[in-house]
């Protein structure tokens, strides 16, 4: 999947600070380039969109049947305005699982930068890409697939899989970035979006999770010192990948990346 935000850059200098443990717990999935790029011996992997969550889990059990459905969309003919608007609006008007699961792909790969975005009443609302010739990512649904057999997939939102967690596991969160200003708008992808208050609240879930329960707690976020002031008492290190983030009224400005860990180390008194 083209993902906003997605971690396919990171992985390396994430994995190496991940810690190790039996099952690695996502909260925020996403396109699951960490997921794919690690070894853990259980995942579970949980997002709160249904669309992105049914997809992977046709794809855990019928991934011959889905290759040849979505492939078939992937052909010169559908890759015109016309096609596109007719499949995302056959896409709004169905609730059947498959259907839109093969819609999806569709509309990522050939949408607008790979966006995936919602209207107020649930319509998928991104417009047309105008990409030459849009790839069709058969081997990676195939690797996809093979690697999913270890996972469980969840339709849930971050609080209730920090509820599903046990010890043993580790827990990786890579939440909605926070604004680079308590002005900036930043982009809701599904429903009411991310705010500074959620932001706050996992934080605070991570400290907890980690001090009450022992299960370690690894977030990665802008390098900003908004979010260095939510994780304090967590471990920190910097990511220097430099991702060009657009800023309304700055131009365009360099953001690292945080990386914030919450171990057995952490005390209380940090509280």
């Amino acid at each position: 999947m083209k993902w906003a935000g997605g971690k396919y850059k990171l992985v390396d200098a994430l994995s190496r600070h991940l810690p190790e443990g039996k099952r690695l717990v996502e909260p925020f999935v996403g396109a699951g380039s960490v997921f794919l790029n690690t070894d853990y011996d259980e995942y579970l992997l949980c997002d709160i969109n249904l669309d992105l969550i049914n997809l992977y889990k046709i794809v855990q059990k019928e991934p011959e049947k889905y290759i040849a459905a979505a492939k078939a969309l992937f052909v010169p003919e559908k890759n015109n305005k016309e096609a596109y608007y007719q499949i995302r609006t056959e896409f709004n008007q169905t609730k059947d699982p498959f259907i839109r699961s093969v819609y999806f792909l569709y509309m990522n790969r050939h949408g607008f930068n790979g966006l995936c975005r919602y209207n107020k009443k649930g319509g998928f609302n991104v417009p047309f890409g105008s990409y030459k010739k849009p790839y069709f990512p058969e081997k990676e649904i195939l690797a996809f697939s093979e690697k999913s057999q270890k996972a469980v997939f969840k339709c849930i939102g971050y609080e209730q899989a920090f509820e599903q967690t046990e010890f043993g596991d580790v827990i990786y969160c890579d939440p909605p970035y926070a604004p680079l200003s308590t002005t900036a708008s930043f982009t809701t992808y599904v429903g009411a979006g991310f705010s500074l208050d959620d932001q706050a609240l996992l934080a605070r879930h991570s400290r907890h999770t980690a001090l009450d329960r022992q299960i370690p707690v690894l977030i990665s976020n802008h390098d900003i010192p908004l979010t260095r002031e939510l994780y304090h008492g967590a471990k920190f290190d910097t990511i220097s990948v430099q991702r060009n983030i657009s800023q309304k009224g700055s131009g365009r400005v360099k953001v690292d990346e945080l990386i914030a860990l919450y171990d057995e180390t952490y005390h209380a008194e940090n509280d």
